[in-house]
């Protein structure tokens, strides 16, 4: 891996963590006062829980896509340990990675089409009027995060089964 691919790894991998921590800290944060309002203070607040549903999102996203950074998709992983660094092996990483990128191409187009509608026809939470197009965004971003390191991950791929890496 270059130095230039290397630290554009780095500054993906911090800007990640900090949306995973800022959205876990607000979902945290808010789910606390929460509770805090309705069982202590017995007052509740209309809307909490559309807002608290927004940052849930958001970090379920952010770590879909640290996962995928990361390699850490749940995965079956028995053949490919069996095929250990072989020739097969290494065209397995490569299926596998084919077939993982072929579908975030399905994931980006349902995303986009789902985004799409919603920026056509706008609709809104019903407490707070959060607009519906912010989570779609969050899961359209999060699709081509995952597209990109799919490509990543067949570039690699193909590396390894020529024998550069």
């Amino acid at each position: 891996m270059t130095d230039r691919a290397s630290s554009v790894g780095k500054v993906v991998e911090v800007l990640l963590g900090a949306i995973a921590i800022i959205a876990s800290l607000m979902l945290v944060g808010l789910m606390a006062f929460l509770v805090v309002a309705r069982y202590v203070i017995g007052f509740a607040i209309v809307g909490l829980h559309e807002l608290i549903l927004l940052f849930v999102l958001q970090l379920y996203m952010a770590g879909a896509l640290i996962a995928a950074q990361r390699k850490n998709q749940i995965s079956v992983d028995w053949l490919s340990q069996r095929l250990g660094g072989t020739g097969i092996g290494r065209l397995h990483d490569l299926i596998v990675a084919v077939l993982t990128l072929v579908a975030t191409l399905f994931f980006i187009a349902w995303a986009y089409w789902m985004l799409a509608w919603g920026i056509e026809r706008p609709q809104t939470t019903p407490a707070l009027g959060l607009p519906l197009w912010i989570s779609q965004v969050s899961i359209f971003v999060c699709a081509l995060g995952c597209a990109g390191f799919a490509v990543r991950d067949v570039v690699l791929a193909i590396s390894k089964l020529r024998g550069r890496i």
